[in-house]
């Protein structure tokens, strides 16, 4: 059974929302804020976790700083905030996609299981795989990437995408395949969530932010991986 972590400080939308997703087949464990929060992916590590961002004490966005060392798996911010600042900032703090409150129950419900059949689809496709590019490794059986012999950490939102472009370097990825393979949704020509991660890889992998030589960015088209731009 499907383990989910609900983080809703509003009761009511809390039972509302473990009362729907229970129905779905799903087990829901629920937080009434951050207090616990790393306890709990400690004790029984969740499949997804569901944030709010406006919550008592830490926010949500703190808190999705806080545990992303520690958990690399979906994590879907619920906001009740349509603003495209939250959104962007949410995701750039490692969040793997957004909902804005009040959601219907059926859209949230086809976020969460995007998310969980991408997982899915990709752990199956990497299963005992490993790619190497000079110094940069990635093993997509412990679903861990190191440069120059360092662990960097991912979320596994951040892993499937750097295994994409890199399981198609020296080729453009094209925006749709990202959205439509990873993201779960069309690209609209306006969404930012593509380079948003895009970007947070490049930090982590120590690329140049600015003049970037490492994942380019190939404009009207998508994203290139460069095979010989690791040692």
């Amino acid at each position: 059974m499907t383990n989910i972590l609900l983080v809703e400080d509003d009761k009511r939308l809390s039972s509302l929302v473990a009362d729907f997703l229970t129905e779905q087949g799903f087990k829901v464990n629920c937080l009434y804020d951050g207090n616990g929060l790393q306890q709990a992916i400690k004790n029984n590590p969740p499949d997804i976790i569901i944030l709010d961002v406006m919550l008592p004490g830490q926010d949500g966005f703190s808190l999705c700083r806080n545990i992303r060392p520690n958990y690399s798996g979906p994590l879907l911010f619920m906001t009740a905030r349509d603003d495209n600042f939250d959104q962007v900032l949410g995701l750039e703090l490692g969040a793997d996609d957004y909902v804005i409150k009040p959601v219907e129950p059926r859209v949230l419900l086809a976020r969460i299981q995007a998310l969980l059949r991408r997982v899915k689809a990709t752990m199956s496709e990497k299963s005992h795989r490993q790619m190497q590019f000079g110094k940069l490794s990635i093993n997509s059986a412990s679903r861990q990437v190191t440069l120059a012999n360092e662990l960097i950490q991912l979320t596994s939102h951040e892993f499937d995408l750097l295994w994409m472009l890199a399981d198609n370097a020296s080729q453009v990825v094209d925006r749709n395949k990202i959205y439509d393979e990873l993201i779960g949704r069309p690209y609209d020509g306006l969404d930012r969530s593509a380079d948003v991660r895009i970007s947070r890889l490049r930090k982590k992998l120590s690329d140049n932010q600015q003049n970037p030589y490492r994942i380019k960015t190939i404009w009207g088209k998508g994203f290139f991986f460069v095979p010989d731009a690791w040692d």
